[in-house]
């Protein structure tokens, strides 16, 4: 196994791990309301409006890290494609 395929191993991780987050999201905003609750009678669903944002605001900072790192990732995979494609071009 080389250091490309281990590089390109990490990087389809990121990846697969940005796309279950951004599904995952996805899922909880579906239910996401555009409401404004003037009543108490509406209390349990604004709480239940409250839970939800707070869990879609606490994967920001993941999507952000697994984003970064497949781009990362992705753009070290190019740079030692390349690197190899052009040494075997000078041999």
């Amino acid at each position: 196994m080389t250091t490309l395929d281990i590089v390109a191993i990490v990087c389809g991780i990121f990846a697969v791990g940005l796309v279950v987050l951004l599904i995952y999201r996805s899922t909880l905003t579906i239910h996401e309301d555009d409401q404004l609750f003037l009543s108490d009678a509406n209390s349990a669903m604004q709480e239940e409006q409250t839970k939800l944002l707070s869990r879609v605001n606490q994967l920001r900072i993941p999507i952000w890290v697994f984003g970064g790192g497949t781009g990362l990732f992705t753009l070290l995979l190019l740079g030692m494609w390349i690197s190899q494609k052009l040494a075997e071009a000078s041999q």
